[in-house]
């Protein structure tokens, strides 16, 4: 099972995108964890992390976010667009592509 991280600044639209990502992970078939946190609760919800998603409009931090996710191993991505908009099996098709590219 994959486990996946959306990351908003508070942690309310994360919830939005990790649920539409969940969806698409379940219409799949494909096993996933997909979890929402805000940038408080990052450190520990990387714990285990398969792939970080972070919202855009946490790209002027997206430096301080990397260097978490590199110590939890975790490989980063910024979800394309607005996370309340997000297509599900737009972002999930990019954990993959991180995931595989961790490989």
């Amino acid at each position: 099972m994959m486990r996946i991280v959306v990351v908003c600044g508070a942690g309310a639209s994360s919830t939005f995108a990790a649920l539409r990502i969940r969806r698409a992970a379940e219409a799949r078939g494909i096993a996933a964890d997909v979890r929402a946190a805000g940038e408080q609760t990052l450190a520990d919800a990387l714990d285990g992390a398969d792939a970080l998603l972070v919202g855009v409009h946490l790209v002027p931090r997206l430096d301080a976010l990397e260097q978490l996710a590199t110590a939890a191993s975790v490989p980063v991505a910024v979800l394309p667009g607005e996370t309340r908009a997000l297509d599900g099996d737009a972002a999930l098709d990019l954990a993959i592509a991180i995931i595989g590219a961790r490989a």
